[in-house]
């Protein structure tokens, strides 16, 4: 009798459609009737039905696809989207064929929208089923499971099977929206599994946003969230990526309407992530539940500057108010003008403010690798380098990491190597999970690190790192200086610090071996890179200028520079190295004398008058270094009163030299 009941109302409904299509197109579908007519369609897959009433309606729809296109893809999304989540709700039907019917009729939705826009995408459909995944899980409808994954996969292979549709980019597009959907069950799942590990909480929240990057309310939800979560931990660098990516957002979305001309190419000069990550944002004319304004929008933005200012980042708020001031200006706002021009002179003043002290701290960074494959499962053998706050030591990082697996996965399994050598995998017992930690620095090519000269330059938007390892042919770590081997590893992250999670994975590694003199050359460039450093520092810092030269010159610490000339320069040793590294090394070693001799000249205007014999030490050491140089290179090294031949221009090291005196120091 029911089964009688439905199919009298179907056939009703059918003839109504038919009869007075018009009627129920009118204002592209968004009126009364039709939302009535739709309403009784949705009733019938929203209440239970026999297999053989469902078949019917599930035809009956199919039919409603066809003739009512308008209404679903051009007029309010919201038809197009309570259909979207119905269907997938029988997708997830315990019944074979309610899954195998619902499947047939949302592929026949996506390529009749497809169809519909000229083959050139599927928005709505895509948005509207992104939508509703997200809305069922908030209505705690499991999902995370073989039917509905089996439904995933059937759509697909109705894609790729579709002769057609070959040669378009509609496989593609459903395949996409088939992996953003099982990564949001995937994250969602394992979301509840992993609340006590803040870095796999924080990565799997990052890949829900992702899944939603072409939805923008749910991208702003799950990066809001993301944002608590950084500030809860301290972490107010990520936290003002996080709302930065959210102000990005917000202008894509502006300018994909044509209301401003900027979008998140605008922040590219504040970190190279954001537009790479904010513009696959997709817009449907119909959906009317997003309320982006300029005025929200400006809003944001001051939030971000708030942000940047507890992250210690000053330099990045000029470029931020570059933003901000032109849309005060439009509306004339002088009030809102003055507060931005006395917040930059606030921030500048910090710029000079840590620049001075040394006091600003942005944070250490650690390659972080994992290995057992029965405990990190699709991370073992995976790098990350992980961000940590200030100073954190390499013990307290492992410290770290070693109870938070313990935690996991019980403290009799847990290892950590402490040491940087590459680990063969085949060598490590499975029974144990294995974390290897070591500490990493950014790395700059040459031409790179004369584009970013200062401290900060050299601590944001960085996606280079590295680490060094120590060894001789004969397989000890250290050995005497003609021995000694250095291996560099460079790492590539995927995305740069910092960045909306406190680790990013590794996506390329290479391997430099220095030779020995190769070491020597890199130690010493190193050491004049130091005092270069601290000599062209303004104002000068009196007590560091004193240990860098003090390190360099003093007898009981020369040593090294001495040893690496005596062992690589000595004229009867020269001709078993490569001509062109004796003649770099000699090179560095002239630098290295005038940047010493520099050095002194700048203390002597700096030092205190209990400060006199001091400083006739360390010229006398400097005399005895000098001497014994140029006895092994057979010229003299002491530099002329005349330095201008210094590798940066005379003015300048007179200006340092000269200005220097103004300065002085109880150190």
């Amino acid at each position: 009798m029911a089964t009688e009941v439905g199919l009298i109302a179907l056939d009703a409904l059918g003839l109504y459609c038919i009869n007075f299509k018009d009627n129920l197109l009118a204002s592209e579908g968004d009126n009364i009737i039709m939302k009535k007519v739709f309403d009784i369609y949705l009733s019938f897959l929203q209440v239970g039905q026999s297999e053989t009433l469902f078949r019917h309606v599930f035809a009956a729809l199919r039919a409603y696809i066809n003739n009512f296109s308008i209404a679903l893809f051009q007029g309010n999304a919201s038809l197009c989207g309570r259909l979207c989540y119905e269907l997938l709700r029988c997708c997830n039907s315990r019944l074979s064929t309610i899954r195998q019917e619902s499947c047939a009729i949302l592929y026949l939705l996506m390529r009749s929208n497809f169809e519909f826009t000229s083959r050139k995408g599927l928005t709505r459909v895509h948005l509207q089923v992104i939508i509703s995944v997200s809305q069922m899980l908030g209505n705690v409808i499991g999902l995370n499971n073989a039917r509905f994954q089996e439904s995933l996969s059937l759509i697909n292979s109705y894609a790729s099977s579709d002769k057609v549709m070959k040669g378009t980019g509609f496989p593609g597009e459903v395949k996409d929206l088939t992996k953003r959907i099982r990564t949001v069950l995937m994250a969602t799942a394992q979301m509840r599994e992993h609340h006590h590990d803040p870095e796999m909480l924080v990565d799997l929240q990052h890949s829900l946003a992702n899944s939603y990057a072409s939805t923008p309310e749910l991208r702003h939800t799950w990066l809001e969230t993301m944002a608590r979560n950084h500030v809860r931990d301290g972490n107010f660098s990520e936290a003002a990526s996080c709302q930065l990516h959210i102000a990005a957002l917000m202008a894509e979305y502006l300018k994909l309407k044509s209301v401003q001309s900027w979008g998140a190419e605008a922040f590219s000069r504040i970190s190279s992530n954001i537009a790479q990550d904010e513009r696959s944002l997709k817009l449907d004319a119909g959906v009317q539940d997003i309320q982006y304004t300029e005025y929200i929008l400006l809003e944001q933005l001051e939030k971000c500057a708030e942000y940047l200012e507890k992250a210690e980042r000053y330099e990045l708020l000029g470029e931020l108010y570059r933003l901000i001031i032109p849309m005060h200006e439009r509306k004339h706002n002088y009030e809102a003008l003055a507060q931005c021009y006395q917040s930059l002179a606030q921030a500048y003043s910090k710029i000079v403010e840590v620049s001075r002290t040394g006091k600003r701290l942005l944070g250490r960074y650690y390659r972080v690798a994992f290995f057992g494959q029965a405990y990190f499962e699709e991370d073992s053998g995976v790098e990350y380098v992980y961000k940590e706050p200030k100073v954190t030591s390499l013990s307290e990082i492992s410290e770290r990491l070693y109870h938070l697996y313990c935690d996991k996965f019980g403290q009799d399994v847990v290892k950590i190597i402490m040491d940087s050598v590459p680990i063969n995998r085949s060598e490590l017992d499975a029974k144990y999970a294995y974390i290897q930690v070591t500490h990493v620095t950014p790395y700059f090519e040459k031409l790179e690190l004369e584009e970013r000269q200062t401290e900060f330059e050299q601590s944001h938007d960085i996606k280079c790192f590295m680490f060094e390892t120590p060894f001789t042919m004969d397989g000890k770590a250290r050995g005497t200086p003609e021995d000694q081997w250095k291996r560099r590893t460079i790492l590539t992250t995927r995305y740069s610090f910092p960045y909306v999670t406190k680790r990013i994975c590794v996506v390329k590694q290479q391997v430099q071996e220095l030779s020995p003199i190769e070491v020597a050359l890199d130690e010493m460039q190193m050491r004049v890179n130091e005092l270069e450093e601290v000599v062209f520092m303004k104002p000068t810092d009196a007590k560091k200028l004193q240990l860098r030269l003090q390190g360099s010159v003093c007898v009981q610490v020369n040593a090294g520079p001495l040893t690496y000339a005596s062992v690589f320069l000595d004229p009867s040793q020269t001709a078993q190295y490569p001509e062109d590294k004796v003649e770099d090394l000699k090179d560095v070693f002239r630098e290295f004398v005038k940047i010493c001799y520099t050095a002194l000249q700048i203390n002597s205007k700096l030092i205190t008058s209990d400060q006199h014999e001091y400083q006739e030490v360390l010229r006398q050491n400097f005399q005895k270094l000098c001497h014994n140089l140029s006895s092994l290179f057979g010229e003299s090294l002491w530099p002329d009163e005349e330095v201008g031949c210094f590798k940066r221009n005379s003015q300048a090291l007179f200006s340092v030299i000269s200005g220097a005196s103004g300065n002085s120091s109880s150190a």
